[in-house]
């Protein structure tokens, strides 16, 4: 593991002179992605900028009903907050599947949206990995894909974004808050994460030595009825083979409103828009919600040994908007 310099601070315009000074210098929050890739060689920061001391970690409620979620505020704390089960139960469901409860003590907010992929080879430095070192290439295209990216990928990287709470977060309109030393700024969750392109190593629009300061989840009474299902290869954590976050509002057996959003089919959390699309308005019947969910997936290009996630998509698509619209029929008749 490389030398590196560390310093605390306990303001933001602190933490940002002092990343800005220094060439190579990283923010530090908890932690859980970020050393694990210093220890392997992946990774090499000269100096970390530890930002727990900043006020940072709070959740509340914005003035028009939604909700702040401080950057530095921990998975546990978002995951057990009150008004986030209540008003937005996927994603607390999405953060309590995401890692053990040892992890999610110390993960946080900002951290777990910058938190690098799990590929094998991007975590070996002695593959190819363009999203390691540019213009390497990439060995997972012809090695060991099976959890790769089924949508949106390139030769240059067929890597999955492994986050799970940032996809609730994409189905409910989430918007990214940050500082810069020449001020502040806001990006959509929707225009947070970059496409692959020919530059994975590229991953986000946030400026270059930006420190996000919390996640803005704007108010919505469909996010009350939704739910985040995950499928992974071990009962205990691992990161998401396929991930569905989900919310249907129906009245009168008609679609209200609907928010899909995918994890582990493509580089970054996956906005099912044409499923959204193709419901919207009409019966959430088991049939529609089957045939949007093929529209949706009809533009996937699976690799060698990853076409099973097309039909995993589909299935879990299927199978929770279907209990959601159950669910909102049986609340229709009480």
């Amino acid at each position: 593991m490389r030398a590196f310099a560390y310093q605390r601070t306990t303001q933001v315009r602190d933490a940002l002179n002092l990343v800005s000074r220094h060439d190579g210098a990283r923010f530090l929050a908890g932690g859980t992605n970020l050393v694990d890739l210093m220890k392997a060689g992946v990774e090499s920061p000269a100096r970390l900028v530890d930002i727990r001391g900043l006020a940072l970690d709070e959740i509340g409620e914005t003035p028009d009903g939604g909700l702040v979620l401080g950057a530095t505020a921990t998975n546990s704390a978002v995951a057990a907050d009150a008004q986030v089960r209540r008003r937005y139960p996927a994603l607390s469901q999405a953060i309590l599947a995401g890692a053990s409860g040892q992890l999610r003590n110390m993960a946080t907010v900002g951290g777990n949206l910058l938190q690098r992929t799990r590929c094998a080879y991007f975590a070996d430095p002695s593959e190819a990995c363009n999203k390691r070192v540019p213009g390497s290439g990439c060995s997972a295209v012809s090695g060991a894909h099976h959890n790769h990216a089924i949508l949106d990928w390139t030769e240059h990287c067929v890597a999955t974004n492994p986050s799970d709470m940032a996809v609730p977060l994409s189905a409910f309109d989430a918007v990214v808050r940050y500082e810069t030393l020449d001020g502040s700024g806001t990006i959509s969750l929707s225009e947070f994460y970059l496409p692959v392109g020919d530059r994975p190593d590229r991953e986000t629009t946030l400026p270059d030595g930006a420190l996000i300061t919390a996640v803005v989840v704007p108010a919505s009474a469909v996010a009350a009825k939704s739910r985040y299902r995950k499928v992974r290869e071990r009962a205990s954590y691992a990161f998401a083979t396929v991930s569905v976050a989900a919310a249907l509002d129906v009245q009168d057996g008609v679609v209200q409103d609907v928010r899909v959003a995918l994890g582990g089919v493509a580089s970054r959390p996956w906005r099912a828009r044409t499923v959204e699309s193709a419901l919207h308005g009409g019966p959430a019947t088991a049939e529609r919600i089957s045939a949007a969910a093929d529209l949706e997936l009809a533009t996937a290009e699976p690799l060698r040994d990853n076409a099973y996630k097309v039909t995993l998509a589909r299935n879990l698509i299927t199978a929770v908007l279907t209990e959601l619209a159950t669910g909102s029929a049986k609340e229709s008749k009480k």
